[in-house]
């Protein structure tokens, strides 16, 4: 009776790479660890960083490589910054309260201003 210690599945790959049904128990590297980084790209000089997605690398000098392969490549761009997930903060749900400080944000929008009848005297100064 032969007793061969790999894992018998439906899916060939795997059984045809004869893996041992205890997994290896050696510590990892450091190298096997790596960390999940967010991509910003700038279109032009001038223009706002925008994300574009994600990528594992196992430091910041890889995934700016990996960022220009990956997402420079495809789009315009002329800057990319890589963060780590892990150092980007948030608010919570919780913490929404912050953002209450003026409720009327009229200043902000274009509509907050009367404008238009000076805008409509400037097109046509006979209507008026």
């Amino acid at each position: 009776m032969k007793t061969d210690k790999t894992i018998i599945s439906l899916d060939p790959r795997i059984t045809r790479e004869k893996l041992p049904e205890t997994p290896d128990q050696k510590p990892l590297n450091e190298l096997h660890h790596w960390q999940t980084f967010e991509v910003f790209h700038q279109e032009k000089t001038g223009d706002h960083h925008k994300h574009v997605g994600s990528l594992h690398a196992p430091n910041a000098e890889m995934a700016l490589l990996l960022a220009k392969e990956q997402f420079a490549r495809r789009y315009k761009c002329v800057n990319i910054w890589v963060v780590k997930t892990s150092d980007i903060s948030r608010t919570g749900k919780e913490d929404e309260d912050i953002f209450e400080t003026t409720p009327e944000k009229m200043y902000r929008e274009a509509g907050g201003y009367k404008v238009m009848d000076r805008i409509n005297k400037f097109k046509d100064p006979d209507k008026i």
